[in-house]
């Protein structure tokens, strides 16, 4: 019933990372019936194409096999070579056919998952040993579908054995009337053509399981919402760690940014919402660089430092706002503000030559800014 209960509660689909994760353990979906069909189905392929050379190679050793040979009279010494000789010659012709049926035993897990190699797979699981755990397998869900499969592969095989059987009685008469070469090439083309229909037949069954074995597979790796939230936590991050995390980045951000004010050579301010300090050194930059902005408390701040350590202020809203909105912290200003900044660094430059015995004080001329720049809106 726990476990009834627990396939209740997983009915979220299976993220990628449990897929993979999966994957890595060696837990693929595998089909039995395809890897039999596969191996089975190479080897009759192979003895249909490769049956005429095996069968003439087995006749020559046959013959060779059962040949007087004068030389081995009286030189027992030379018995066991040549036995060796026998059985090489005898292996020999079957080692494509070997070959063949060992190549065919990827095929199967290379179409349910593609070819992987797991070592967690090769670990022993000792829990496997436990009978009440073998008993328990053997009553739930997988353990009635493997009896159905069984009783599946019996019908389709026994049907496709009777079917040879009777063949067989109707066609081994006629054998007899043959010469013993052309008997044995027939029995044995008769054989492959049983064997064949046994595999048509495994492949019908194999057609049913690949799709099961996938869907079989997905299912027992379902989860419940409680798991897609921790996997996320784990693989994301914990959502008020990093809302920690992005409070002390902010502060150190902004402890960087209020160090680099009392070097800024000017700061645009609203005044009341906004506050951008730039930097320029003529020959080092190409364009002025932000080096500070903020609104509202932290505009605050920043002219508060500027006012402390005797940073011109220069009041242009327009100005200050477009480049709160459009240049970014520790870049160059945009191309479209050069010309209004340069305005306000000019005065700024001015102001710091000024001597009262040279004249009047210089004023701040009309800043010319791009309307499309400032939509004259307050932050939010």
């Amino acid at each position: 019933m726990s476990e009834a209960a627990d396939r209740e509660d997983r009915t979220e689909a299976p993220t990628s990372k449990r897929l993979e994760d999966a994957r890595k353990r060696g837990d693929v979906p595998r089909s039995r019936e395809l890897a039999n069909v596969a191996v089975l189905g190479a080897s009759v392929v192979s003895l249909l194409v490769m049956g005429p050379g095996v069968a003439r190679a087995s006749l020559g050793w046959m013959h060779d096999a059962l040949a007087f040979d004068p030389s081995l009279v009286g030189h027992q010494d030379r018995l066991l070579a040549h036995a060796a000789s026998l059985l090489g010659g005898l292996v020999l012709p079957t080692v494509p056919l070997v070959a063949v049926a060992l190549a065919a035993c990827f095929i199967s897990p290379a179409i349910m998952s593609g070819l992987r190699f797991s070592g967690q797979a090769l670990q022993p699981n000792f829990g496997r040993l436990n009978p009440m755990a073998g008993l328990a397998r053997m009553y739930n869900r997988e353990g009635q579908v493997e009896l159905l499969r069984s009783l599946l592969r019996i019908l389709l095989v026994g049907a496709v054995g009777y079917w040879v059987v009777h063949r067989a009685l109707v066609a081994m008469p006629s054998l007899q009337q043959e010469s013993v070469e052309h008997a044995v090439a027939d029995g044995l083309g008769f054989m492959l053509h049983a064997l064949a229909a046994m595999v048509g037949s495994m492949a019908l069954l194999a057609a049913i399981d690949v799709p099961y074995q996938r869907w079989s597979w997905r299912e027992k790796l379902k989860m419940t919402k409680q798991e897609i939230r921790d996997e996320f936590k784990e693989s994301e991050g914990n959502p008020q760690v990093k809302s920690k995390i992005r409070q002390m980045a902010m502060r150190i951000a902004q402890q960087r940014m209020m160090e680099a004010v009392p070097k800024a050579d000017v700061v645009v301010v609203n005044p009341t919402h906004y506050a951008v300090a730039l930097k320029y050194e003529p020959g080092k930059m190409r364009a002025p660089k932000v080096v500070a902005t903020g609104v509202d408390e932290i505009a605050l701040k920043i002219r508060e430092i500027a006012q402390a350590h005797r940073v011109a202020q220069v009041e242009a809203p327009p100005l200050a706002r477009a480049l709160y909105r459009h240049a970014k912290l520790d870049q160059e200003i945009p191309a479209a503000l050069y010309a209004a900044v340069a305005q306000v660094l000019s005065y700024v430059f001015q102001l710091r030559r000024w001597h009262p015995k040279h004249g009047p004080m210089p004023r701040l001329p009309a800043v010319t800014l791009d309307p499309a720049l400032d939509d004259g809106q307050a932050p939010r």
